[in-house]
């Protein structure tokens, strides 16, 4: 089993994000996001780090958590600016 998936990773410097799983590591990221939005331990508004960083803390490809983010942008979970960052989208 990777590393990757073996325990909840810290999203920031406090949130727990359960990477577990099976399947593509970007679907699986994305879906833990989801649920993290979903169950309100990501709030809207807040925001997420930078891909680099946290496919760097995650021990992803920095492409894999970029294209996770482009799709929960298309699908309406995120939120990007640029020069601002990508955060939690406000939900109607």
């Amino acid at each position: 089993m990777d590393s990757w998936v073996n325990s909840a990773e810290v999203l920031g410097s406090d949130l727990p994000l359960e990477l577990a799983g099976t399947g593509n590591r970007r679907a699986v990221l994305m879906g833990a996001l989801r649920e993290a939005v979903r169950s309100g331990r990501l709030a809207p508004g807040t925001r997420l780090p930078p891909y680099r960083s946290l496919a760097a803390d995650l021990g992803l490809a920095r492409n894999t958590v970029a294209d996770a983010y482009a799709e929960l942008v298309a699908e309406g979970w995120l939120a990007a600016r640029q020069g601002s960052g990508t955060r939690v989208a406000e939900r109607a």
